[in-house]
């Protein structure tokens, strides 16, 4: 049988990628540190994935197992060097943490196969997969890193599939919405994986699924706590926030259409079946779970700052995307330890600095100047 290793046993990996390597014929090698998951994919090898929808479809995942990556590392490094892909859908962040156990595992492999085997890093970071290939580098010498040419091939994604917080009553049951979207950059032929879609320029579809799924999905929350909203869905019933937020991803909307020549009325259709996935009461998804992390989501590269200084490159308006941003400071959310941090540094610095910090915004510029604008009258983010 095909293998696959991947690195994340959370709900995505087995509820979106893992899934659909099972689907496709391969045996799945989870690869996480989660004791309590790995120890319940070796003892029932199977799991079920439920989607949300109006009507529900559940399928049964089989061919898995799980590697504690902490406490059996040969295991993955022997599992390496039998797979034909090796993925993740662990979180940006830790991709360098498991960078080194990569590379011993290729290292290895290279030793006694030419095989080729794909490297794929599913999160929702652009280039992600470029990141891992950086720091996987800088744990090879310069022979082994010459081997790599031909044989291990590091491959650029977007993925998008909507994963809620979990209710279920076994522990490895995922529910997951029934869209799913994933998005491979080459010009190799690629061994075939149910809902793979390979494209030969990633940056269109990756742009447009960051800067409307997940800017669309963090403005939902922003603007939904500030209102005292609890869900997703419940947040975009009211008139208001549902057109705040639509305004916001419309402005992210002009940017793409001038950027990649997207067709306006295209994507103003994409915007539509967006928001209609948020409103899935299914999914029944808490604003705080989605507004978490708001210093990453505050980060220069990432879904509110980019394109509001894109849109402000091309002379476009970025008006929405301030007051998202002014609301994502204002999010206290006392569970989120990346809320209580930006809390504590506003109240230690100031606006003007956290925004210099954590955005990579000069106090002089336009962009800084709006979200303060909004930030300072907290009642204008208010309904």
């Amino acid at each position: 049988m095909k293998e696959v290793v991947h690195f994340g046993a959370g709900n995505i990996g087995r509820g979106f990628i893992g899934a659909l390597f099972s689907e496709s014929g391969y045996h799945v090698s989870f690869v996480d540190i989660a004791e309590p998951i790995i120890h319940a994919l070796n003892e029932k090898q199977t799991y079920k994935v439920r989607t949300a929808a109006e009507h529900p479809e559940t399928v049964t995942i089989t061919n898995v197992s799980g590697i504690n990556s902490k406490t059996n590392p040969d295991q993955v490094v022997e599992a390496i060097g039998k797979a034909e892909y090796l993925t993740t859908a662990i979180g940006p962040k830790v991709l360098p943490f498991i960078a080194p156990l990569i590379a011993k595992g290729l290292k290895e492999r290279l030793t006694h196969t030419n095989d080729k085997i794909y490297v794929i890093a599913c999160e929702n970071q652009i280039n992600a997969t470029d990141l891992l290939k950086k720091e996987v580098l800088k744990a090879l010498d310069e022979a082994t890193t010459k081997k790599l040419n031909g044989k291990v091939f590091f491959l650029n994604s977007a993925v998008d599939r909507i994963v809620p917080l979990q209710h279920n009553d076994e522990l490895l049951d995922v529910l997951v919405e029934d869209y799913r979207e994933w998005i491979v950059e080459t010009n190799e032929q690629l061994p075939q994986v149910k809902g793979m879609q390979i494209v030969p320029d990633l940056a269109p579809y990756i742009e447009r699924k960051l800067f409307t799924v997940n800017t669309g999905h963090a403005t939902t929350a922003y603007f939904g706590y500030q209102a005292g909203k609890k869900k997703i869905h419940q947040a975009l019933q009211d008139p208001e926030l549902y057109q705040d937020v639509k305004a916001t991803i419309e402005e992210t909307g002009a940017y793409l259409i001038k950027q990649y020549g997207f067709k306006p009325e295209v994507h103003e259709q994409y915007i539509e079946k967006i928001l209609h996935r948020f409103q899935n009461p299914k999914l029944n998804d808490d604003v705080t779970r989605v507004g978490r992390s708001p210093l990453r989501k505050l980060g220069a590269e990432d879904r509110l700052v980019k394109p509001a200084r894109e849109a402000q490159k091309l002379g476009l308006s970025f008006t929405h995307l301030a007051k998202v941003m002014a609301a994502a400071l204002h999010f206290d959310y006392s569970e989120d330890a990346e809320a209580e941090s930006l809390q504590h540094q506003l109240k230690q610095k100031g606006v003007h600095a956290v925004l210099h910090d954590v955005s990579g915004l000069e106090a002089e510029d336009p962009i800084a100047k709006e979200v303060v604008h909004y930030y300072e009258n907290i009642n204008l983010l208010k309904k």
